[in-house]
C-alpha cells in the first residue's frame, strides 16, 4: 500500500520527513487528547477495585499493518507520574525516527491506601518518617507483590497485546517496592528502576534484609536503575553525609549504603547503574531519573545507522539492520523482527531505484515475518506489478482481501488488472 508514511519512492530523506510528521503528538479524537484508558480489576487479593491506568503506542492501533506484541511498563503511583512517563517513552520509541526504547504498553497502577501497599514490612515508629499513623497501616506490601503476580499481570496478559518483557518503576516508597520485589520476587519483571528509594524504612532492617538476600542471588537477566535526589541541607554534601548520624540524612544515607553494596557484588551478575542527582530534590528526581533509566536499560534497542547509511541504503546497510534485530532479540529473550513498516519504506526505496532483486528480497522478507499483515501482501503486489508479473501481482492482491476486505486501493488495483 502507498501511503505518505512508508512507502515513497522518491529516497530515504523523504521516507524519513514523513516519518517524523506521521509520529508527532499524542492521539487525537475531536476535541480531546488522548494518552490512555482507565481499566479497573476486582482483587480478591486486596478484597478490593483497582483502577489502573493504560496506554497503547500508536501502532497498536493501525488497521492495515501486522498486529504487534509490546513490553510492558508497570508504574507504581500511577496518578502521579503517568502522563511524564507515556510522554516519555513516546519521546524515545516513536517520535522523529526514535529507537532509543521500544514502544511499550504503560500500566499505571493507582493508590487506593499508597502506606499499605508500598511498605513491604510492619515498622514501629520511627520519627521524623514513620509516624504512629503510618504505622499503623504499613506492612500490605507482600500482598500488594501478591496482587501484581496473580492477578494485575494475568489480567494484563490476557487482555492486551503484551511481551514477555516488564519493566517496574518507582519512586519514593514505590522505589522501596522496586527493590522489595527485585529482592524477593525477581521473577516478575525483566528490569527496575528504584527512584530515590525509602531505603531507611523499618529502622533500616529492611536495607539490611536486602543485602543479605542480595549477596547470594543470581541477577544475571536482570537491569536495575537507582537513583538518587539531593535530600541534603546546603551545609551538606555527598561526603559529609556519610559522617553523619541524624535522621534527616538517613534517607541518603541509605541509598548510599545500598548503592555500596551493589557495587561490589559482583558476583550476582546484576546489570547496574546508579546515578546521583545533585541538583533534584525527592519531588523533582523521577522525570530525569526515568529518563535515564530507560535509556540505560534500552541502551541495546538503539539502531545506530550513520548519515552514509541512510543515504546510501544497500544490501550491506539492511545486513547491519538485520544484526542489530538479532541482538535486540537476545537481550528480550523472544524474536524481535525488523518492523514492517522499517522494511516497507527501504522495499519501495529499492523499488524506486530499479534494484528488483534486493527490493524483492525485501518485500518477501516482510511477508515471511509478518504473514498475518494486508499490507505486506498489498507491497508485494506493487512490486510483481513493476516487474511486469501480473499473475502474481493478482495472487497477492487477492490475499489481501482475504486478510481484509476493505484494505484502500486493493479493489481498485485488482479491476485494472483484471
Amino acid at each position: 500500500m502507498k501511503s505518505n508514511n512508508f512507502k515513497c519512492v522518491f529516497g530515504f530523506k523523504l521516507v524519513l520527513f514523513f516519518l517524523m510528521i506521521a509520529s508527532s503528538g499524542f492521539a487525537q479524537n475531536r476535541n480531546n487528547i488522548q494518552i490512555g484508558t482507565v481499566d479497573s480489576i476486582s482483587s480478591k487479593v486486596l478484597n478490593e477495585e483497582r483502577k489502573i491506568w493504560v496506554h497503547l503506542p500508536r501502532s497498536a492501533q493501525n488497521t492495515g499493518f501486522a498486529k504487534q506484541k509490546y513490553p510492558v511498563v508497570y508504574l507504581l503511583d500511577g496518578d502521579a507520574h503517568f502522563s511524564s512517563v507515556v510522554g516519555m517513552i513516546e519521546e524515545l520509541s516513536e517520535i522523529n525516527g526514535n529507537t532509543i526504547c521500544p514502544e511499550m504498553i504503560v500500566v499505571g497502577i493507582t493508590n487506593t491506601n499508597r502506606n499499605r501497599d508500598l511498605t513491604p514490612t510492619h515498622s514501629s515508629v520511627d520519627p521524623p518518617f514513620v509516624t504512629k499513623g503510618l504505622s499503623e497501616q504499613s506492612g500490605g506490601g507482600e500482598k500488594f507483590a501478591e496482587f501484581i503476580e496473580k492477578e494485575l499481570i494475568p489480567y494484563i496478559d490476557s487482555k492486551y497485546p503484551t511481551a514477555p518483557y516488564r519493566t517496574l518503576i518507582g519512586h519514593s516508597f514505590g522505589g522501596l517496592t522496586v527493590m522489595n520485589i527485585l529482592t524477593n520476587h525477581t521473577h516478575l519483571f525483566n528490569s527496575y528502576i528504584a527512584i530515590d528509594p525509602s531505603m531507611w524504612w523499618d529502622h533500616q532492617k529492611f536495607l539490611a534484609e536486602t543485602e543479605k538476600k542480595l549477596s547470594s542471588k543470581k541477577l544475571s537477566n536482570i537491569s536495575l536503575f537507582m537513583a538518587a535526589a539531593n535530600t541534603m541541607d546546603d551545609n551538606m554534601n555527598i561526603v559529609k553525609v556519610r559522617r553523619d548520624t541524624t535522621a534527616f540524612t538517613k534517607h541518603i544515607r541509605s541509598i548510599l549504603d545500598l548503592n555500596d553494596f551493589l557495587n561490589k557484588n559482583k558476583k550476582s551478575g546484576l546489570n547496574y547503574e546508579y546515578e546521583y542527582y545533585n541538583n533534584d530534590n525527592h519531588g523533582s528526581v523521577p522525570l530525569i531519573a526515568t529518563y535515564d533509566g530507560l535509556r540505560f536499560i534500552f541502551k541495546f534497542n538503539q539502531l545506530k545507522l550513520s548519515v552514509s547509511d541512510q543515504v546510501n541504503f544497500n544490501k550491506a546497510v539492511f545486513t547491519k539492520i538485520e544484526k542489530h534485530f538479532d541482538n535486540v532479540s537476545k537481550h528480550y529473550g523472544y524474536k524481535v523482527s525488523v518492523p514492517e513498516n522499517t522494511v516497507n519504506a527501504y522495499a519501495y526505496q529499492s523499488l524506486g531505484k530499479k534494484d528488483m532483486e534486493f527490493a524483492g528480497y525485501l518485500f518477501k522478507l516482510n511477508v515471511a515475518n509478518y504473514p498475518q499483515s494486508p499490507n505486506v501482501y498489498d507491497s508485494l503486489g506493487d512490486f510483481y506489478q513493476a516487474n511486469g508479473d501480473t499473475k502474481n501481482a493478482i495472487s497477492s492482491y487477492e490475499k489481501v482481501l482475504v486478510l481484509d476486505k476493505n484494505f484502500p486501493e486493493t479493489r481498485g488495483k485488482l479491476e485494472k488488472l483484471k
